[in-house]
């Protein structure tokens, strides 16, 4: 059995199981956390592979084994995602929100936490069909907060996956309708729409989803980050609430919504949750690294926005090679919580992904 690590003890109380859970900050090492922490962004790496070179990928050790196809898996996952996303919401009167919703919601994307949701599932034993829903209602919210944040009064940008914001092409207001719309919408096509599991786990799905988002979630990291833009005390340990609020709660949900309703015990939904914390620090931390080694063409998005507008990231507090670091230890320690899955095959989506998470080009 491995030895507890610092995600450990940080997500003990994190359990589906426990409605007064919160996030906690759990990357920073502080002796009064935990005095003997998994790592320290201070410390040398040893783990062998290169991250987000600004030359070619080098993936050395940790190449994903040719015995599982990852651009194959990809593919279908995401035309499967695709396809039911396309038949969540259809052109109906009136027709200007539903045509702004689908605009915002089909307009590509990795569709890496629906891939996520659907990957955890299958591993505790359920169905894609299963997951499905919950998939796209993740991917809807994830949808409508990049509408919003999209928007005038929070990061105004003009371009969103290689195309127009919401906002350019429909206006504010109906650019906020949309979001919102999106975001009620999410919550009745998982309730109503969730088939093969029982209706206790549906409501633990929900319950985690709306978690995912609120106070304790998204909204908190997103009204701190706001209230830090341009702000010169900006350490570690804010930029880190930020970020496990706003980009790695959504993600972490995805991947704990297909858990439960998969059907997998409290064991397993609590370390697929580490390993989706992990992962979802690591995405921003990546994200922070491509805006300043990427172009807004490669990247399909306003590259250098964030230091156009005094946002604290990672590369500004950390340097380039010091973040390139704690997102090889954080990929690390997200493989780290998947050991006590028997199956190497089983867990070899979730570890593809990660990688890909971590070597990903945009």
């Amino acid at each position: 059995m491995r030895p507890m690590t610092l995600v450990d003890s940080c997500v003990q109380s994190c359990s589906m199981f426990n409605a007064s859970s919160s996030f906690v900050r759990f990357i920073h090492p502080t002796p009064f956390i935990c005095p003997k922490p998994s790592f320290n962004i201070h410390q040398r790496s040893t783990i062998s592979a290169a991250i987000v070179r600004e030359e070619n990928v080098i993936i050395g050790e940790n190449e994903i084994k040719p015995s599982f196809n990852f651009k194959s898996y990809m593919v279908e996952k995401g035309n499967s995602v695709n396809k039911a996303l396309d038949e969540s919401i259809l052109i109906r009167n009136p027709l200007t929100i539903h045509e702004s919703m689908r605009y915002s919601l089909l307009a590509g994307g990795k569709r890496v936490r629906p891939i996520l949701c659907i990957a955890a599932c299958e591993l505790v034993g359920g169905d894609e069909s299963t997951a499905m829903p919950a998939a796209c209602a993740v991917e809807m919210i994830h949808t409508m907060s990049l509408i919003h944040d999209d928007l005038p009064c929070m990061d105004n940008d003009d371009f969103r996956r290689g195309k127009p914001t919401n906002h350019k092409v429909y206006g504010e207001d109906v650019a906020v309708l949309a979001g919102d719309s999106l975001l009620a919408y999410a919550f009745e096509y998982v309730s109503r729409s969730t088939v093969g599991t029982s209706p206790a786990r549906v409501l633990a799905a929900i319950g985690e989803l709306a978690k995912a988002i609120g106070t304790e979630g998204l909204v908190a990291g997103q009204v701190v980050d706001i209230a830090s833009t341009g702000g010169k005390d900006i350490g570690l340990d804010k930029l880190e609430f930020i970020h496990i609020h706003k980009t790695a709660a959504l993600l972490e949900a995805a991947v704990v919504l297909g858990a439960i309703l998969g059907g997998g015990s409290e064991t397993q939904v609590e370390e697929l949750r580490r390993f989706a914390r992990c992962i979802g620090l690591l995405f921003q931390v990546v994200d922070d690294i491509l805006d300043v080694t990427k172009s807004s063409e490669e990247l399909g998005k306003t590259a250098g926005k964030d230091l156009l507008v005094d946002k604290m990231t990672y590369p500004k507090l950390l340097g380039l090679e010091k973040s390139r670091q704690f997102a090889e230890e954080l990929l690390a320690e997200a493989k780290q919580q998947l050991e006590e899955f028997e199956s190497e095959a089983a867990v070899a989506p979730l570890v593809a992904t990660a990688e890909y998470i971590a070597y990903r080009q945009n």
